[in-house]
């Protein structure tokens, strides 16, 4: 993917230098990370989720976090010391650490969250406050003096 300059934007505009430096990032792959794997849907007109897949992994081995718009989630298996006593063949179920990253639009906050059949479920919703709202201005007259001007016919 080609690179994008985007300096001639820096210079004529004002307070977009985060919206230019996640457009940026975009182009840099994830350093190949893959795991794990995961969904992100629309369900109504502000309202989003992003289902992962963390199979093996207990509410207590994930967290979530919401800074700035930002989104992580990690995993870490707590040591138990159980797996010492088994010996395996096959070991297709992944339990390694891990932490993703999603950059949040502004005014997206998190929900909800909650476990379910392997899958973690993380409901965000678009806020946009009252104020940057469109809102419908009234027109009103000056003090009820207008003038309405009549053309007579002429015959």
């Amino acid at each position: 993917m080609r690179h994008v300059d985007f300096s001639p934007l820096y210079r004529s505009t004002v307070g977009f230098d985060r919206l230019f430096t996640m457009l940026d990032s975009l182009g840099q792959p994830e350093n190949g990370q893959t795991y794990p794997p995961y969904n992100i849907e629309r369900t109504g007109e502000n309202a989003y989720r992003i289902t992962m897949a963390v199979a093996g992994f207990a509410e207590d081995d994930l967290t979530i976090e919401a800074k700035a718009n930002v989104l992580k989630v990690a995993g870490a298996k707590a040591e138990d010391g159980q797996d010492a006593d088994r010996e395996y063949l096959h070991r297709g179920i992944a339990s390694r650490a891990f932490e993703r990253r999603f950059q949040l639009a502004d005014y997206v906050e998190v929900t909800g969250a909650h476990l379910e059949n392997g899958l973690l479920h993380i409901d965000l919703e678009r806020e946009i406050p009252e104020s940057m709202k469109p809102r419908k201005i009234e027109i009103s007259r000056v003090n009820g003096n207008g003038r309405q001007i009549e053309a007579k016919a002429q015959t």
